[in-house]
């Protein structure tokens, strides 16, 4: 589905809450019947709205069918899955959804053309039945079929009650493709996160582990100390849980990891944290900084055997605001401009055999940035040849949906 289209179908369903709200938090007396009719259709089209977000399935329909039956006025209905099989009928105990309208409604709905609907007229459940027409109204999202809207009523259908049918499908259709887009991009939070956590770089555990050994003989207390610390490092950087966290959790794992690189690099590597105390449960990207910082060392740090990194959270309004800034390598900024933030730099080019593959990739927590919050708080890198490098990113402190 199209950025385009996807917008489109948020403001459409932020317009008809909005409009909700309005009328009922104004507390206006609804008096005409065109008003009390915008306020049902209003509110009865959130209600099945808030069970179709999840996707079209037995449990989404069962919820949602009593709405969808109040915006048709039809006499009965059900949602079919694309290849034909019922997925609910409403009313769901009634003598009218008797055998006939069952085998019926089921024809129609595995006869049922994706593009067109199929209306069956003249007594299409036998005489014996009060059903006198049943309506097949395809559900289409992303541009394939997801579905059948079938519905039954006990007088022929006029161009209104058609219309209305046609209206509540595409109504239908469009909850189901925001469902499919917010699973989607669940599932593309989850590939990226995948992503960073394999891109943890295999040069640095070999590191930590060499330098823990280091230690065993020589100073067997900070050796334990360290292999605590790896543990902790490496337990939170695996974990099971969620697509976000705690900036002072973040900031915890992140103390973890220089701990380890201060200890191969000795007093050569220096580490400055200014975080306001404010920020500290601020949500943000689960490992939004983790790349941030292994680039500094690694990238920046690492060639010239020490440096400075200097970590600042602080409070700007509505946002806080965090830079990772080293006083290292630094890059070209025409890679910048390429959009190639990940390149390494000349340095690591020539060594390019012992750490092809090892640097972790900060496009993908730009992008994870975005895909979060908007393209307001994607990262901003100022860097130079010899000048250092100075990653920022911006996140909100509050951010409806999103929560650790």
């Amino acid at each position: 589905m199209s950025g385009q289209l996807a917008i489109a179908l948020a403001v459409a369903a932020v317009l008809v809450v909005v409009a909700a709200v309005v009328l009922i938090r104004t507390r206006r007396v609804v008096t005409t019947p065109t008003e009390r009719a915008v306020h049902f259709a209003l509110q009865t089209a959130s209600q099945a709205a808030r069970s179709l977000r999840t996707g079209l399935s037995a449990s989404s329909a069962r919820d949602a069918l009593p709405h969808l039956r109040a915006l048709t006025a039809a006499d009965a209905l059900a949602l079919y899955d694309p290849v034909g099989e019922v997925l609910a009928h409403e009313p769901a105990d009634d003598p009218l959804w008797d055998d006939a309208l069952t085998a019926a409604a089921a024809e129609a709905a595995r006869t049922a053309e994706p593009d067109r609907r199929r209306v069956l007229v003249n007594d299409p459940c036998g005489p014996e039945s009060p059903v006198r027409a049943l309506i097949a109204e395809p559900l289409i999202a992303d541009g394939s079929s997801v579905g059948v809207l079938v519905v039954a009523t006990t007088q022929r259908p006029g161009p209104g009650m058609l219309g209305a049918v046609g209206e509540v499908a595409r109504y239908v259709s469009s909850q189901i493709e925001l469902a499919d887009l917010e699973t989607s991009r669940a599932r593309l939070d989850r590939a990226e996160v995948l992503a960073l956590r394999a891109q943890i770089s295999p040069h640095f555990i070999y590191n930590a582990l060499n330098t823990i050994a280091s230690f065993v003989r020589t100073d067997p207390d900070r050796a334990r100390e360290l292999i605590l610390d790896f543990a902790d490092f490496t337990r939170y950087s695996f974990r099971a849980a969620g697509e976000y966290t705690l900036l002072a959790d973040e900031l915890r794992n992140i103390d973890r990891y220089l701990t380890l690189e201060r200890a191969r690099f000795g007093p050569a590597l220096n580490v400055k944290l200014q975080v306001a105390p404010e920020v500290l449960n601020v949500v943000v990207p689960f490992l939004a900084l983790q790349p941030l910082v292994e680039n500094a060392v690694r990238h920046g740090l690492a060639g010239k055997g020490g440096g400075t990194i200097t970590i600042i959270a602080r409070d700007e309004g509505a946002d806080c605001v965090i830079t990772v800034e080293d006083d290292g390598a630094g890059m070209d900024p025409e890679l910048l401009r390429s959009g190639d933030i990940d390149a390494l730099t000349p340095a690591e080019n020539a060594a390019r055999s012992e750490s092809d593959g090892a640097h972790v990739g900060l496009t993908n927590v730009d992008h994870r940035l975005r895909a979060a919050f908007g393209n307001d708080y994607g990262l901003v890198v100022d860097t130079g040849i010899d000048a250092g490098t100075r990653v920022g990113m911006r996140v909100p402190k509050f951010r409806a949906g999103i929560r650790a």
